[in-house]
């Protein structure tokens, strides 16, 4: 069945659901390009002419917000307005490289439902980025293998929508002017991911729908025991005023929809390759796992 790529005020359910909002209120890429939203956590350095001397300074401080345009420059700002459309879920891990293979992530389907409930195939030829199904009960009984594997697997909030960076600056710290740019922001820090999930909870509990409202985010320092820094989101959800869709905006949330369905299925076939080159390989434990989802979809 295709899915509705109309914004429609009106019916906030079924909107909802497609804005990946749907659970938030009650209780308990291959085709396109789209520029990446990030916090930088540390300081872009930069030199200066000091006596006579080229030396390091710092050109733009820790804790801005960087808009990485694809092929393009990197722009930074303190502040940004942030308009969202649509929300979704996934995993991810970091695999560091080695000498013969490079750093890569592991990242697995995206999903609109927030908790998170079915098992989702990942680029890897697995599930969850490796995390086992269903709820962990005794994490400290499991062995410490799949203890540390477990740590490494985030739990990703996916924002798609629209941005603008309040004074920006390119990376020499200068100001610049920067349009209004649809995006992406992978939010993978455990406190970011309630932060922003709250301006979604909020809205979904208004019924209002995300890309009737814009909120600003700033950030705040947190410190770690050895003396490091990372920064967080601070988000205010403007609801005072309330943005009457027009057709530009039906396009782009269309476009936002073609884009997680292009994601999606790029993440099916790599999954379908990883899966086909195992079995091609005689990989018993693969083989194992694909029989053993099978029967408990039989039994469910």
């Amino acid at each position: 069945m295709t899915e509705l790529t109309t914004i429609d005020q009106n019916n906030y359910a079924a909107m909802a659901k497609m804005m990946g909002i749907a659970k938030e209120g009650g209780s308990k890429p291959k085709s396109s390009s789209l520029a990446r939203l990030r916090i930088n956590h540390s300081p872009v350095m930069g030199t200066a002419e000091v006596n006579g001397k080229n030396v390091n300074v710092e050109v733009i401080e820790g804790g801005t917000y960087k808009l990485e345009i694809p092929d393009g420059p990197i722009y930074y700002a303190s502040s940004v307005k942030v308009r969202a459309f649509i929300q979704r879920f996934m995993y991810k891990r970091f695999v560091m490289g080695n000498a013969k293979t490079p750093n890569r992530f592991i990242k697995s389907l995206m999903t609109d439902d927030a908790k998170m409930e079915s098992d989702l195939k990942d680029n890897d030829g697995g599930f969850n980025c490796g995390k086992p199904a269903g709820y962990i009960q005794d994490f400290k009984a499991l062995p410490e293998k799949l203890q540390d594997l477990i740590k490494q697997i985030k739990r990703v909030r996916v924002v798609l929508g629209t941005v603008e960076l309040i004074d920006p600056v390119n990376e020499k710290g200068e100001p610049v002017e920067v349009d209004v740019t649809p995006f992406i922001w992978e939010i993978d820090n455990r406190d970011a991911f309630k932060l922003v999930g709250d301006v979604f909870t909020k809205l979904a509990k208004m019924e209002r729908l995300p890309p009737m409202h814009t909120f600003l985010a700033n950030t705040n320092e947190r410190k770690m025991p050895n003396g490091s820094s990372f920064f967080v989101p601070v988000v205010s959800l403007d609801v005072t005023k309330t943005i009457d869709l027009n057709q530009e905006d039906q396009v782009m949330f269309g476009d936002f929809v073609s884009w997680i369905d292009n994601y999606n299925s790029y993440i099916v076939n790599s999954w379908a390759e990883k899966v086909n080159s195992k079995l091609e390989d005689g990989d018993d434990e693969i083989i194992d796992d694909l029989v053993d989802i099978e029967i408990e979809e039989e039994v469910a």
